[in-house]
């Protein structure tokens, strides 16, 4: 009898390995869980794989470690912008009738507004006992804390300026000085004088001074109708002026300026009208003592008729300033 009749068939080893394949891509189960012995052994054997070269295990650990270290984009979240948090702190006007709100920290400042008893503002500063208070979105104001209740914690709110940079608006000057007179460049007479200024802003003062002096012109020679005289004059001179100066940089210790005005001068019985310019410096000791020095050239005509000139009397003083 023919065995291969009586055997039972069996499945060829191809086939069970293609079959647990198909199962495996379906998803049902891997591969290695569906091999059974028979499949095993009937397996071809897996083809030899050679050991890899270190240059090549080295590149893929350096390409996992910065796979590793390189946060995924899809993973990256941008933090959004948050503001600081802006500590408000306010005030509440308490004085009875209508408050007063000015547009600088001072009684000598403009009104910038009027408000009612129990309004409440922002503070934007504090400067000394005034409030800087915050109107509207565009305006701004300064109440006196004698106005107002605080209603937050300020201790640590206290504005405080350049201790080297002042202004000086709204601040009168009051000045003497002496140096020295050359009238018409050609004698040096001793002049005395004195100026009141005021500073209309801080690069801006107008300013009106006073000053004398006795004038010792040296012998010349002078044409007349009898003929040619030998001549030496000595007279007093009395002059004022208003001008107007312009500070260089101002509100600091020492500060340069540039100046010029009219004004006019009385000598021997006449008086002759004249403009001046110059400049010079001021240096303030403290905020309120300063010492200042310049050059001045005041021009005016003296003559009589066709005889008439223009002199050119150049003016060096020192002086000690005081502002209040």
């Amino acid at each position: 009898m023919n065995r291969s009749a009586l055997t039972p068939a069996r499945p060829c080893a191809r086939h069970w390995w293609r079959l647990l394949a198909l199962i495996a891509t379906l998803g049902v189960v891997s591969p290695a869980a569906a091999q059974t012995p028979d499949s095993i052994a009937s397996a071809p054997p897996p083809a030899a794989v050679s050991d890899p070269a270190p240059s090549q295990v080295a590149g893929a650990s350096d390409s996992a470690a910065t796979a590793a270290s390189s946060p995924s984009p899809e993973r990256t979240v941008a933090a959004p912008n948050r503001p600081l948090a802006a500590v408000t702190r306010r005030v509440r006007l308490i004085a009875e009738g209508r408050n007063v709100v000015r547009s600088g920290p001072g009684e000598r400042y403009s009104i910038a507004a009027v408000f009612d008893k129990g309004a409440v503002f922002p503070v934007i500063a504090k400067s000394g006992l005034w409030y800087n208070v915050r109107l509207s979105d565009t305006e701004t104001g300064w109440v006196h804390s004698y106005l107002c209740q605080e209603l937050d914690d300020m201790a640590d709110f206290d504005f405080k300026p350049n201790p080297k940079l002042y202004t000086r608006t709204g601040s009168y000057v009051l000045s003497g000085y002496t140096g020295a007179y050359a009238f018409d460049r050609k004698s040096n007479s001793l002049v005395l004088g004195t100026r009141l200024g005021y500073y209309i802003f801080d690069r801006v003062q107008a300013e009106a001074g006073l000053a004398w002096t006795h004038i010792n012109r040296p012998a010349e020679i002078v044409e007349t109708l009898f003929g040619l005289t030998l001549e030496a004059e000595k007279f007093h001179m009395l002059f004022y002026h208003l001008n107007l100066s312009w500070e260089v940089l101002p509100g600091r210790q020492m500060v340069p300026f540039v100046t010029g005005g009219v004004g006019s001068s009385i000598m021997q019985g006449e008086t002759e009208a004249s403009v001046n310019f110059g400049a010079g410096t001021t240096l303030f000791l403290s905020k309120r003592l300063a010492t200042r020095w310049e050059v001045r050239d005041y021009r005016f005509r003296t003559g009589a008729g066709a005889s008439r000139v223009t002199n050119d009397n150049i003016e060096f003083t020192l002086g000690t300033a005081y502002l209040f």
